[in-house]
């Protein structure tokens, strides 16, 4: 399995390839602005993940603790009970 990971993976070789090819492309002064774009794309998904998970642990906390047994069952086994 590590073998079929390793030959799909680019070398040395093919990465300066593929960026000599990009910067043919896009240009160089277009580059930095595609990389700007792309971090502050990724920031303000870190910050949506950031603020659901606080919106989830403020609902948690205003519902009380959750039980071991409640959350390592099926929810609809609650239900059931």
């Amino acid at each position: 399995m590590d073998q079929a990971i390793l030959i799909s993976m680019p070398g040395g070789g093919e990465l300066i390839i593929i960026l000599v090819i990009v910067l043919i492309l896009f240009g160089a002064k277009r580059i930095p602005e595609i990389a700007s774009g792309l971090g502050k794309g990724i920031r303000e998904f870190k910050k949506s993940i950031k603020d659901v998970q606080s919106e989830i642990d403020i609902d948690e906390k205003s519902k009380g603790k959750i039980t071991h047994k409640e959350t390592d069952s099926d929810p609809d086994s609650s239900k059931k009970q």
